[in-house]
This record gives C-alpha cells, structure tokens and sequence, in this order.
C-alpha cells in the first residue's frame, strides 16, 4: 500500500478544464479511501482508532455511502431521504459498527451509492441546482456538492490514514 508501484489510483489530470478537475479529484478520494480499506479482514476494518472513539475503516466507509446517497439522490435529484445504516433515532449510526456489519455489505452500498451519484451528476451542468431539500433549507448547485464531497473525503481519509496506520503499520496517500 506505501509504494508507488501498488497504488492502482488514476491521479487527477495538472491542467484540465473545471468539471473534469472536481470529477477526477473526488473519483482520486474515493479511491483512496477504497485504498485504504485494502487487503484487510472485517475484523480489522472494525477496528476502532482509540477510545473513547469508535471511528473505523467500515465505519467510514458506510458513512461515505450515507453522504454520497444524502447530496446526491436527496440533494440534488430530489429522491426521497432513505439511510442505508443510520435511523431516524441515530443518524449517525453508520459510523457505529458492530461484530455483524461486514466489509462485503459496506462495499456494495459505498459502490452503489457512487454509481447512481455519477449516474444522477451526468445529466447536470456545474450551475444545475438541486431538486432537493436541505435540512439548513439552502439551496445547492452542483459544483458546490462537488466541492464538499472532495472535502468530505479529505478530512475522512485522513482519519483512514491513521486507522490504517494502527490496524497494520501501513503509510502512505
């Protein structure tokens, strides 16, 4: 996972015109965190980073599936809110993991979720606004919800980066 030679990731293009830019940087991300994930059991993506925190690799991952499900299909194409794993009680229940939750479930989900956003993103100009409600009432265009996806994960692939980190002694990217 450390060298160069094992990282599978399409780094994003140096020069490259807006949409292809913030495309290929969330697509880098995302496959980053999939990296990240890589070559590990489910016992040791529940691995928890310290207490009194229980953020893990799966963990992160089925919350990345809730966000990606939550500012495309509810945000943008106006799709009625489902979670995946969180529940109207404990929304952030996708970060909870249990002995139960398996990498093959979280996997599927993540993957469906990033599928139907690219699917719902195609047919959209940067400056479309989505269909959707907000909870802070705000509207967004999709150039924004590009732009805090790349964040999202940012900010949650370092955490991966040390969860990984502590689970194998594995560095890098």
């Amino acid at each position: 996972m450390t060298s160069a030679e094992h990282d599978t990731r399409t780094f994003p293009p140096t020069t490259a015109g807006e949409r292809e830019m913030l495309e290929a940087w969330l697509d880098f991300h995302r496959d980053t965190l999939a990296m990240k994930c890589a070559g590990l059991d489910d016992s040791q993506l529940r691995t928890a980073s310290a207490p009194p925190s229980d953020l893990s690799l799966l963990g992160l991952v089925r919350h990345m599936a809730e966000v990606e499900r939550g500012w495309f299909r509810h945000v943008m194409a106006g799709e009625e809110r489902r979670r995946i794993f969180g529940t109207r009680e404990d929304p952030e229940r996708a970060l909870h993991v249990t002995a139960t939750d398996t990498w093959e479930e979280a996997r599927t989900a993540w993957q469906g979720e990033i599928a139907r956003a690219r699917e719902i993103s195609a047919g959209l100009a940067l400056d479309d606004l989505g269909a959707g409600g907000h909870r802070s009432g705000e509207t967004f265009n999709l150039r924004w919800i590009y732009t805090h996806m790349i964040e999202e994960y940012a900010r949650h692939n370092g955490h991966a980066d040390l969860l990984r980190e502590r689970i194998d002694g594995a560095r890098g990217d």
